[in-house]
């Protein structure tokens, strides 16, 4: 199993934006979520996690369903936002969504395990 560091960086993100997409074969843990708001006014932001992973055994055969990790968040003018306390695991196809009230600049850092 290989491990590999990633960053991952979108600028002047405002519409719902995929941000992230796990590979095949892939599980990435996202280590680090920080949103920054470019703007002179203050900005809010959404992060989502879509999934739809299912077929698990046993009692957890339920298909996963989009979530909000963070909803509205107000980020200062000019400051930015570390969205995460902890960790979040990915499965293959998973994919992590930023939408913006105003430009705001994405960085995620991330493990692939493939």
């Amino acid at each position: 199993m290989a491990n590999t560091f990633k960053c991952v960086t979108k600028a002047g993100v405002t519409t719902l934006d995929d941000i992230y997409t796990v590979a095949g074969s892939t599980t990435a843990i996202v280590i680090g979520l920080v949103l920054g708001n470019t703007t002179s006014s203050q900005v809010t932001a959404t992060v989502t996690l879509s999934s739809d992973t299912a077929a698990r055994a046993g009692n957890n055969d339920e298909a996963n369903q989009d979530v909000e990790i963070v909803t509205n968040a107000p980020i200062p003018a000019n400051s930015s936002l570390s969205v995460l306390d902890g960790k979040i695991v990915m499965e293959a196809t998973d994919i992590l969504k930023v939408s913006a009230s105003g430009a705001t600049d994405v960085i995620v850092s991330i493990l692939e395990q493939t």
